[in-house]
C-alpha cells in the first residue's frame, strides 16, 4: 500500500488522516470468504480492539485509534475483482470499521457494498457506527446479506471511555432495528467483556434484552482475550479510571486457574440469562 497524497487531522484533532493507495481489497479472510477494510486502522480508538496486531506490521509504535489511513482507490481496486474472482460471502469488516468517522466524508465502503451487491456477492456487515443506516437501502430486498452492530454496554459513560469513536449504544440498536423492519437479518457481537465492567449481571440482562427485542437471528459473546497491545491498553483503561478492578482483569488474563474459573462463571451466567431471555438458541460463544 502506497501513500498517495497528504497527511491530516480529522475533525476531531486526535486523529491522523492519510490517503493512500491499495494493492488489493478482496482478501481472503478467516471470517468469510473474503474480507474488504477500505481503512486501515480506525477512528474509534478502542482500548480492547483486537485489530490493533496490524500495527505490528504498518505504524509500529503507534497508538491504535491515533490513524486512519483511507484506501482512495478501493472501489476502482475492487472492480477489476469482482469480475476475476468467484463469488462468496464478504465481511465487512475485519480489521476497520467499514462506517467509522471517516467513512461519512470518503463514503468508500458504501460504494464498495454497492458493488459487491451487484455482483451477487452475499455480504455481513459488522459496526459499531450508526452511520451505517445510511446504506440500508443498499441491502434491501437482497439476498444472503446480513448486518449486526457490536454492543458492549448501555452505560454510556462507560461507553464514551471504551469505544470513544463509536456511536452510542442505543443508536447501534436502532440500525438492527430499522434493518430488521426492512426484512434484512441482523444479529449482535457483544464483546469482548471488560472484567468487572462490562460482564455483570445487570449489563448483559438488560444488552440480551434489548438484542432480542431488536430481532436478532442469533448473538456471538465474547471475553476480552489477550491478543496483541491488549493489555498495556485496558490497562490504561482500568488504572486511570477503574483502579479497583484493574488487579482482578490482570489476573483473569495473566493467571490461568484464575482465567478458568472466570470462564465457567461467565459461561454459567451468560447461558442463564439467554435461557431467561428465551434466545439461548440463538447464542455463540466465541470462548
Amino acid at each position: 500500500m502506497a501513500t498517495k497524497s497528504k497527511s491530516e487531522k480529522d475533525s476531531s484533532e486526535t486523529v491522523r488522516v492519510r490517503e493512500v493507495e491499495c494493492r488489493s481489497l478482496l482478501n481472503k479472510s478467516g471470517l468469510a470468504d473474503y474480507a474488504v477494510n477500505c481503512y486501515a486502522g480506525c477512528g474509534h480508538g478502542c482500548p480492547y480492539c483486537y485489530a490493533r496486531f496490524a500495527t505490528r506490521f504498518s505504524h509500529p509504535g503507534e497508538d491504535w485509534g491515533s490513524f486512519v489511513d483511507v484506501k482512495i482507490n478501493a472501489r476502482t481496486i475492487l472492480e477489476k475483482e469482482v469480475k476475476r474472482r468467484r463469488a462468496g460471502r464478504v465481511f465487512m469488516s475485519s480489521v476497520c470499521d467499514g462506517w467509522q468517522p471517516a467513512e461519512s466524508r470518503y463514503g468508500l465502503t458504501g460504494q464498495c457494498l454497492e458493488l459487491l451487491l451487484r455482483h451477487g456477492f452475499p455480504v455481513t456487515i459488522l459496526t459499531k457506527n450508526a452511520l451505517a443506516l445510511r446504506d440500508l437501502d443498499l441491502l434491501d430486498g437482497k439476498p444472503d446479506v446480513e448486518i449486526g452492530v457490536t454492543v458492549t454496554t448501555l452505560n454510556e459513560e462507560v461507553r464514551k471511555l471504551i469505544e470513544p469513536g463509536g456511536s452510542p449504544t442505543r443508536d447501534r440498536l436502532h440500525v438492527l432495528e430499522e434493518a430488521r423492519r426492512k426484512g434484512i437479518d441482523v444479529y449482535a457481537f457483544i464483546g469482548p467483556l471488560l472484567p468487572g465492567l462490562s460482564d455483570t449481571e445487570e449489563n448483559l440482562s438488560g444488552l440480551l434484552k434489548e438484542i432480542k427485542e431488536a430481532g436478532v437471528s442469533y448473538f456471538y459473546i465474547d471475553r476480552l482475550n489477550l491478543r496483541f497491545g491488549v493489555w498495556p491498553a485496558v490497562r490504561t483503561l482500568f488504572e486511570k479510571h477503574y483502579p479497583h478492578l484493574s488487579d482482578s482483569c490482570r489476573k483473569v488474563l495473566f493467571n490461568a486457574h484464575d482465567r478458568e474459573v472466570y470462564t465457567r462463571q461467565l459461561v454459567s451466567m451468560v447461558r442463564k440469562i439467554s435461557r431467561k431471555q428465551g434466545i439461548e438458541d440463538r447464542m455463540m460463544l466465541c470462548f
